[in-house]
C-alpha cells in the first residue's frame, strides 16, 4: 500500500510542476476580475462575437421552391 501512495503523490509533484511549467498559474486575477469589463467595449464585443463562417454554418438551407 505504501509503495502505490508513493506513486501518487509522486505523479502529484510531477502534474503540479508540469501545470507551472506550463503557465497554469501565471494570472490567477484575470478571469476575477473581467465580470468587470464593460459588454459595451468593442474589444469585449470582437471578442466574443462568432465569425461569420462559423454562423453561416449553423443555418439551415432555405426551403425550395
Amino acid at each position: 500500500m505504501i509503495p502505490a501512495a508513493l506513486l501518487l503523490v509522486g505523479v502529484a509533484v510531477y502534474i503540479f510542476f508540469w501545470a507551472v511549467d506550463s503557465g497554469q498559474y501565471d494570472d490567477l486575477e484575470g478571469p476575477a476580475h473581467s465580470i468587470l469589463f464593460d459588454d459595451q467595449d468593442p474589444r469585449h464585443q470582437a471578442a466574443v462575437k462568432p465569425d461569420d463562417a462559423a454562423a453561416d454554418t449553423d443555418k439551415e438551407p432555405p426551403p425550395r421552391a
